[in-house]
């Protein structure tokens, strides 16, 4: 068996950033697809997007996993995918930003009118209601695309943890000994 030696190339951010930029593609492309199909963005749909998250983390670990000889410990599997998720939060971050205050802002006022929409539901004073407009008006982008830098991450880790048990494969003694460099030669 070849010797796999751990240097620069073998790097789990190098594969982590590569796929959190392939999900944030991806996620754009579903975002888009969802306002020309007019669908709510509070649809339960919007967890769609958690599909692809799931598996390009997955395929993070495997990538690294076979970079770097077909062994890694629970650490290593972990690193790369948490590396991916927290790219990934802060691409999708920038781009919530973009999409609600540049590029699509009437979604975003959409999205306003069905929040003012709650809170007359839920029979609040037109000062109240008028005072959470305009809070949200004004730091709703920006709130959105903290909450995004924030959760990917978080749901990320979790995900992480499960992805390097799964994929967890150290040397044993034997795999050690067999690739094992004598220092006399």
């Amino acid at each position: 068996m070849e010797e796999v030696i751990k240097t620069e190339r073998n790097n789990p951010t190098k594969v982590a950033t590569k796929w959190a930029l392939i999900n944030a593609l991806t996620a754009i492309v579903i975002t888009y697809a969802f306002e020309f199909l007019n669908i709510d963005p509070n649809s339960p749909l919007k967890y769609l997007t958690y599909i692809p998250f799931i598996a390009f983390l997955f395929i993070t670990q495997k990538e690294f996993k076979d970079e770097i000889g077909g062994f890694i410990t629970f650490g290593e599997g972990f690193s790369a995918g948490f590396r991916y998720a927290l790219f990934t939060g802060l691409v999708i971050a920038v781009f919530v930003y973009l999409y609600c205050a540049v590029l699509s802002p009437a979604v975003f006022d959409k999205a306003l009118e069905a929040s003012r929409a709650k809170m007359e539901a839920q029979n609040m004073s037109s000062e109240q209601i008028e005072k959470g407009m305009g809070i949200a008006k004004k730091w709703g982008p920006l709130m959105g695309a903290f909450g995004t830098a924030v959760v990917y991450p978080i749901i990320g880790a979790i995900i992480s943890l499960i992805g390097a048990a799964i994929f967890k494969k150290e040397r044993s003694p034997y795999d050690i000994v067999e690739n094992a460099v004598d220092p006399t030669e």
